[in-house]
């Protein structure tokens, strides 16, 4: 019997040989629309977390609710994943191919600018998208006050734990990535993302493409009172609201869990599994 699951050294050699190096000379438009998607799809992912687990804790507590939160959004990375899409995080795992000399460093920079700004692009989409919905205030106001105090909570970090977070993070994302590689089907695809990307929303770590949703859109509710109010009530200082800004969102988070997310993605994924399997079957040879 064949089993549908693919080994680590086989997956390395792919990614190694094949994917990352394609990764690199993708033609930049295409890199373009497949980055706004993954924006979207990860965007896809934040909303339901915050849809679905804004009052859970009530009802099951605050362990139980992180995991509802985290078992949510895994369908964001599925749909990067499945449906085909250009993520950043992802793709700090080419970093194997320019260690071992199959892609240039500047095909990396190449690949990480045009993708990093499209995800922005797409998570913005999904912003005013979502914004213009009305499912955040009105009837939803909870839903939105929910939104806001994690945004608040994510611009509120300091340098160090936003950082280190980054790398937790993308660590669990790279390794759902190489995963759902291993498996020849959907449904081992499917399975191979949910635990890792669970965890790390469970756990509270930072993801830099969910962030470029999760604090925009706390940004916009911030200019909505009923919002505001209802956050407040439900715990929201001032001192943290103040923090929900553009200057939040782009210095006190997404430059360090940025940083983080190369970290945790290009070392502890792909330069690991590249000192483990690459390197060492070149060397054998």
């Amino acid at each position: 019997m064949e089993y549908d699951c693919k080994g680590p050294a086989v997956v390395a050699a792919d990614l190694n040989e094949n994917i990352c190096v394609k990764k690199t000379t993708n033609n930049w438009f295409k890199l373009l629309v497949l980055g706004i998607l993954a924006g979207a799809y990860i965007g896809f992912g934040g909303e339901l977390s915050n849809m679905v687990g804004h009052d859970a804790a009530t009802f099951v507590g605050a362990g139980l609710a992180a995991f509802i939160k985290g078992a949510v959004f895994s369908v964001g990375l599925m749909l990067v994943v499945i449906a085909g899409a250009e993520l950043f995080t992802g793709n700090t795992m080419i970093t194997m191919s320019v260690l071992d000399g199959k892609a240039k460093f500047s095909g990396l920079l190449y690949n990480w600018s045009i993708v990093y700004v499209a995800n922005f692009i797409g998570s913005m989409l999904m912003v005013y998208v979502m914004f213009g919905s009305g499912l955040l205030a009105g009837p939803n106001v909870a839903v939105g006050a929910s939104a806001l105090k994690t945004a608040a909570a994510k611009a509120s970090l300091d340098f160090g734990p936003a950082f280190f977070r980054g790398i937790l993070c993308n660590w669990l994302v790279c390794l759902a990535v190489w995963m759902a590689l291993t498996s020849r089907n959907t449904i081992g695809k499917v399975w191979a993302i949910f635990f890792p990307i669970m965890a790390f929303i469970a756990s509270g770590f930072e993801h830099s493409v969910a962030n470029m949703y999760i604090i925009p859109i706390g940004i916009m509710l911030k200019g909505v009172n009923e919002v505001v109010a209802a956050a407040t009530a439900a715990g929201l200082t001032p001192e943290k609201l103040a923090n929900v800004s553009w200057y939040g969102f782009a210095v006190k988070n997404l430059i360090p869990v940025t940083l983080g997310n190369i970290v945790g993605g290009g070392f502890f994924v792909a330069t690991l599994y590249w000192l483990a399997y690459v390197r060492k079957s070149k060397k054998a040879a």
